[in-house]
């Protein structure tokens, strides 16, 4: 996982800041947001997550993340020294795990409704908010979480094939970020002792965009887009720090620039095809896991974590 110095800073957030243990770490990790965190609240029997060949390289086989891998929970928990929280639809199976946190990401969702009929971000913050009610964590436990939330452009996805134009896309944006931080200042009302979001990476250069142009470059109208996005996050997140208390509650991961440090040096982690899916249709009619008729309609091309 490539972090930048904020990152890091929430990542470590110890004794400054008395949201620690001894050792300076948090004990307890909760999640919130879309498929990049999702580690398996979405439906068995839906399409996806729990067929093959999601899972192939960890754990080997389909644990419900959207990934042949680990998703970012995973890289975040094992950085913390947890184990990954446990998804919200098993809490009462994995009751074992809730002391590490839990995870509450649905795939597809986003910060407002979007095509994926799951519980959106303001209805994931509920369910945590339900769970203190209950008693399942107490202050204390709460003062030494962090919260991460995952908004990775489902919205915007949303926005454009509900015919949203050019002129819409500012006050859109605008509508995110305000929501995003209402978001975080609210989980971290809750108790919650550090909260940070992931910009979102570059959109325009994801497999279903470059393929547009035959996988040879990005859309850069699309990423200049999302770095208005982000540098909005910045800026909302900077706000709601210099309310805070301690002025350091509130962080963002860079992921736009984590992603696009991997693109611009694909050699440096052994990637031939940048712009190409690793698992994808055989036509327009299939995607990822299709199957007809007992036959794979997908290739996938992955190496070994």
């Amino acid at each position: 996982m490539l972090t930048t110095t904020n990152e890091t800073q929430w990542l470590q957030s110890g004794e400054a800041s008395q949201h620690s243990e001894k050792n300076g770490s948090p004990t307890t990790l909760f999640v919130f947001g879309d498929s990049y965190v999702d580690t398996g609240n979405v439906k068995i029997d839906e399409p996806g997550s729990w067929k093959d060949p999601y899972g192939i390289t960890f754990p080997g086989k389909p644990s419900g993340r959207f990934s042949d891998g680990r998703v970012l929970t995973d890289y975040i928990a094992k950085y913390l020294g947890l184990k990954s929280p446990a998804p919200y639809k098993f809490r009462r199976l994995m009751r074992h795990r809730l002391k590490y946190g839990i995870n509450f990401a649905y795939a597809g969702t986003g910060v407002f409704s979007t095509m994926a009929k799951r519980p959106n971000m303001t209805t994931q913050i509920d369910f945590l908010e339900q769970l203190i009610k209950e008693n399942v964590y107490t202050t204390s436990d709460l003062s030494k979480s962090v919260a991460y939330l995952s908004v990775c452009g489902n919205d915007y996805t949303y926005f454009m094939i509900n015919d949203g134009s050019a002129e819409g896309f500012p006050p859109f944006i605008a509508s995110m970020v305000n929501q995003t931080a209402i978001n975080m200042h609210r989980i971290q009302s809750l108790g919650v002792g550090k909260v940070a979001v992931g910009g979102i990476h570059p959109l325009g250069c994801l497999p279903p965009v470059t393929g547009l142009y035959s996988y040879k470059e990005c859309n850069k109208t699309l990423n200049d887009l999302i770095v208005r996005h982000n540098n909005a996050l910045n800026e909302a997140v900077t706000k709601l720090n210099q309310q805070a208390k301690d002025h350091s509650t509130f962080f963002v991961f860079d992921l736009y620039g984590s992603f696009m440090s991997v693109l611009n040096h694909p050699s440096d982690y052994n990637i031939k095809e940048k712009f190409k899916a690793c698992c994808d249709g055989l036509s327009m009619k299939y995607i990822c896991g299709s199957m007809e008729n007992n036959v794979k309609k997908y290739r996938v091309e992955i190496d070994s974590e």
